[in-house]
């Protein structure tokens, strides 16, 4: 089972796909993206990726050429290209146009599509602990737009493997803002702490979802501003992301984190695993 690859219009081999130089993605990060889970030929909560999707490329003023409808038919197009049932990492893209390098915008172009459908296996929520390191946060000031302007992140993501770790929590001067491709929520006396939506962390869907089954599930939370300080007296630290899920952390700077609100968090994960059984259910797609 071979990754594939979409670029307006023509599927392919992943590693047999190309990009022209002029797309604006190549030399400006011209764009905006998404990624989500796929089961069953089943794209998991793709409206509110969708939704997302759309804020951020109006937001970037792009001349996006689909209807929602239509990106969503053009989606399913790989998925089913790839002709499996397992779990795959969608991926996809606009960038503004292909023109050459002018830092304007290009008149009346239209935006490009790119799309990337691999094989993922997901990590186990109930065994996986993540190994963090706190990484001041260097990014530009419109985190809430999901662009492709991505090396901070990059870097931070880097320093953390050198580390032996496996995600950062990035913050700005003492205010934890989130990891370099999830958010951060920490659970304190049993209750859950995560930071506002505000212009420096993007909106996660994952963490969206987390807050709607803690309220299922009678679980408090708090979406506010919270500190290194915090963070480091935390019961429990998790990291939440589109392509794992929800997973806890055993190790902060290499400090161990107390791992205390076990029951909060299974009860959390259960749930969520739920959530994504029910919402990938083959039948979905008869």
């Amino acid at each position: 089972m071979e990754a594939l690859g979409y670029y307006n219009g023509q599927i392919g081999l992943l590693k047999d796909m190309t990009v022209p130089m002029n797309d604006r993605a190549v030399y400006f990060g011209d764009g905006v993206y998404e990624a989500v889970l796929v089961k069953n030929r089943v794209i998991f909560s793709l409206e509110e990726h969708l939704n997302r999707f759309e804020r951020s490329y109006k937001a970037l003023r792009l001349n996006f050429p689909l209807t929602r409808e239509e990106l969503a038919a053009e989606l399913y197009k790989v998925v089913d290209a790839m002709d499996t049932d397992a779990t795959l990492l969608l991926y996809w893209q606009a960038s503004r146009a292909t023109a050459p390098r002018k830092h304007t915008f290009p008149e009346g172009a239209k935006a490009n599509l790119m799309i990337t459908l691999k094989p993922i296996t997901l990590k186990d929520m109930k065994t996986f602990r993540h190994k963090l390191i706190t990484w001041e946060d260097t990014r530009y000031l419109h985190c809430d737009i999901k662009t492709l302007n991505l090396i901070p992140s990059v870097m931070a993501a880097q320093a953390a493997e050198e580390k032996g770790c496996t995600e950062v929590v990035q913050h700005r001067g003492e205010r934890v803002t989130e990891g370099a491709h999830s958010n951060i929520v920490i659970v304190k006396d049993g209750r859950l702490i995560t930071a506002p939506l505000d212009n420096l962390i993007l909106p996660g869907i994952t963490r969206m979802h987390l807050l709607q089954l803690a309220k299922q599930c009678g679980i408090p939370y708090e979406e506010r501003i919270f500190t290194l300080d915090e963070l480091r007296a935390a019961d429990e630290i998790l990291v939440t992301s589109s392509s794992a899920l929800c997973l806890r952390a055993e190790e902060l700077d290499g400090a161990a984190v107390p791992q205390t609100a076990g029951a909060i968090v299974e009860t959390l994960q259960e749930a969520y695993r739920q959530k994504f059984e029910k919402e990938t259910d083959p039948a979905l797609r008869k």
